[in-house]
């Protein structure tokens, strides 16, 4: 499986926005295999976790997103479960779960109810190692324009989630801690 090639296929005629996504997931993936690496975890799954960083933002191609050159229907926040539905439909269903499950440190059923985000009412918090992994690496990395290439610090990324709620900044340090990276508090 192509990572690149799949993108190529959702983002067609859309070379900027294409850009935009392959060069903020390539910087998360490459994230996302150095904390897997210090993890010890085995070749294969340095491998699902490559190409899951990779395709962990294929959804934004039908989300409404000017800055990003994305004019679809859909609220930005739905890019997950967008991007699940595309995975699942091209067999590929532990990729898609990473899609679903990586924005921010994850979304309860109930942080959907409290925030009225629209989106179905269900779990969509990471539950594997490599899930984590993938949500983690992504908090380190903005897909802003000036700033696809600039790592966030941990406090940067302890700040933006703090306006969740410190529950939130609670499951990062956590997983700070777990992974062996950043200064946990």
């Amino acid at each position: 499986m192509d990572p690149r090639a799949l993108l190529e296929k959702y983002f067609e005629n859309n070379q900027v926005a294409l850009d935009i996504v392959y060069r903020h997931s390539r910087n998360v993936a490459d994230k996302a295999i150095e904390i897997a690496t210090k993890a010890g975890l085995p070749q294969e799954e340095l491998d699902f976790i490559e190409e899951a960083a990779l395709l962990h933002d294929i959804g934004v191609c039908r989300i409404y997103a000017p800055k990003l050159n994305c004019f679809g229907k859909a609220p930005y926040v739905w890019h997950g479960v967008i991007g699940r539905e595309i995975l699942d439909a091209e067999g590929l269903p532990r990729h898609a779960m990473v899609c679903e499950r990586h924005i921010g440190v994850g979304l309860t059923a109930g942080d959907i109810v409290a925030q009225r985000l629209r989106l179905p009412v269900r779990e969509m918090s990471p539950v594997t190692t490599s899930e984590r992994i993938v949500a983690l690496a992504d908090l380190f990395f903005s897909k802003k324009g000036g700033e696809l290439d600039l790592e966030k610090s941990t406090q940067q990324v302890r700040c933006d989630l703090l306006r969740f709620g410190e529950e939130k900044v609670q499951i990062f340090e956590s997983w700070l801690s777990a992974f062996g990276v950043g200064d946990p508090l």
